[in-house]
């Protein structure tokens, strides 16, 4: 018995090395941490529960039948985050570069389907050169199946990409269907096409960081949901968003102890917006003022700026946040900021997250270029993902609500259930200027008399108490109370239950 215990420990130490020291060291020379080094980092100490270590490809051509590493360049098992299950899979790019092969892709199908069945969250790691040329279709049948599975889950268990190198070919479509995508800046990209094909095409020259780097496709593309520095930075937030979201969309968000007293008072909120509507504002001020101890998880920080989503806790139960930003184009809506949002909204509205949505919105972006890029409907996709959305929605209009950007940010005409103003609210078609050259546009040759009827288009109409006497804002409330206000309304609204008509699935407007 103790030597066929030796023997296994023999094996599983050549498993444990991957494509050998010589690629390891290549790998750290690259700051990129090993696969198992990632695993370990990402999960609990001690929690990992490895599957599939001694598989093997089934390749005989080109010379493969002579070069066999058992795990075939990827790591596959499950583990848990603080205490909560997690599934796993992380591409080993010692070993074939991490290229799938048909018994690779079969071992990521293996944990796919797994987690699925136990309706816990799947966590994949790239760093792979693609499909494994020597394979053929095999390796494409393998992506299709993974794929397929991807699709499947959607909706039903979260599922996380970090993409920790290269990421080329096949490879990018599996994170293109996961709910949220991370890069290491400078050692990851993610691209179709590399760039020598680019070049042979194309003819265009092009790196592949400037063709498919961090940067892109955190601020272009809008691929990637966030960039890290290297790959601790990258697995420690991993952990901490990981905290935010719930097992699947059956159990409700997760629930953490909090310090944070929710009827705790702000002050300072009471003159957080100017006197000047024109001027400016952070709306992430009232963000950090309003979750539990500040903490707040932003989602695509980077892409489309006039618009903020992420992760905070009201009472130590997870809240998607969505913000318009006065920072950053005055807060207007435009066909990034509406996918940007319509994306966040639909999946905390799969997965049981109460929204709260802080309004502060001149309307939507005009001009051609918004036009021709189909501005129409980019904003429908928010319209729709509000409308649609069944989960509890809390609503606060800190100052413009102009047009129907008023009504796509989660009104109580489009299905909010709670929606409150400040006093410093302004609620109407357009701002004060803009309706009286329209409506009085024969006085515009007497100065006074357009001042007179700009004054009092402002009182009739650009205040909070006219939408507040039709019942379309349920109170107007002091900003200094802001957070006491949200925390009642998601403690009230925790029982809510909508049931929309059945359907097959409904047709987004893409």
């Amino acid at each position: 018995m103790k030597e066929i215990l030796e023997e296994l420990e023999n094996r599983r130490g050549v498993a444990r090395l991957g494509g050998g020291e010589k690629r390891i060291d290549a790998q750290h020379a690259r700051g990129k941490l090993t696969a198992r080094e990632r695993i370990e980092l990402l999960l609990d100490r001690g929690s990992f529960e490895e599957f599939d270590t001694f598989v093997q490809h089934r390749c005989i051509d080109f010379g493969m039948e002579t070069q066999k590493i058992p795990g075939d360049g990827v790591v596959t098992g499950w583990g848990t985050v603080n205490g909560r299950q997690v599934f796993v899979f992380a591409k080993d790019f010692t070993v074939f570069g991490g290229s799938l092969s048909e018994a690779h892709a079969q071992k990521i199908i293996k944990i796919q389907d797994l987690a699925l069945k136990t309706r816990a969250p799947i966590i994949g790691l790239f760093d792979a050169g693609g499909a494994r040329i020597q394979e053929g279709v095999a390796a494409l049948g393998g992506y299709g199946e993974v794929f397929k599975r991807n699709v499947i889950a959607s909706g039903v268990i979260p599922q996380i990409s970090l993409i920790m190198g290269p990421c080329a070919g096949g490879d990018v479509y599996s994170p293109a269907m996961t709910d949220f995508i991370f890069m290491v800046r400078d050692t990851s990209y993610m691209f179709v096409t590399g760039p020598d094909v680019v070049k042979t095409v194309t003819n265009e020259t092009v790196t592949a960081e400037e063709l498919g780097g961090a940067k892109v496709h955190t601020t272009k593309s809008s691929v990637a949901d966030g960039a890290y520095e290297n790959d601790v930075e990258m697995l420690l937030q991993t952990r901490r968003l990981i905290d935010f979201l719930p097992l699947n969309n059956k159990v409700g968000v997760p629930e953490w102890p909090s310090f944070d007293e929710p009827d705790r008072i702000d002050e300072s909120l009471d003159t957080l917006v100017p006197d000047n509507p024109n001027k400016p504002y952070d709306i992430k001020e009232l963000i950090l003022k309003t979750v539990d101890e500040g903490d707040f998880f932003e989602i695509q920080a980077a892409y489309a700026r006039n618009i903020v989503t992420g992760f905070g806790r009201i009472e130590g139960r997870t809240v998607g946040f969505v913000a318009n930003q006065p920072m950053v184009l005055a807060g207007v809506l435009d066909a990034d900021a509406s996918r940007k949002a319509a994306r966040f909204v639909r999946f905390c509205d799969a997965f049981e997250i109460p929204i709260v949505t802080f309004v502060d919105v001149p309307g939507f972006l005009p001009g051609t270029a918004q036009e021709y890029g189909g501005l129409i409907k980019h904003g429908a996709k928010l319209l729709f993902a509000y409308s649609q959305a069944t989960v509890p929605l809390v609503t606060v209009i800190t100052r413009k609500a102009f047009g129907g950007a008023y009504d796509v940010m989660a009104s109580k005409h489009v299905g909010g259930d709670v929606n409150y103003a400040w006093p410093t609210a302004q609620i109407a078609v357009m701002g004060a200027k803009g309706a009286v050259e329209i409506i009085f546009r024969a006085d515009m040759g007497d100065p006074d008399k357009i001042a007179a009827q700009t004054r009092n288009y402002e009182e009739r109409f650009l205040s909070p108490f006219v939408a507040a006497e039709r019942g379309y804002i349920d109170e107007v409330i002091k900003p200094h109370s802001t957070r006491r206000r949200i925390a009642r309304a998601l403690a009230m609204l925790r029982s809510k239950q909508q049931e929309l008509p059945a359907k097959k699935h409904d047709n987004l407007p893409l």
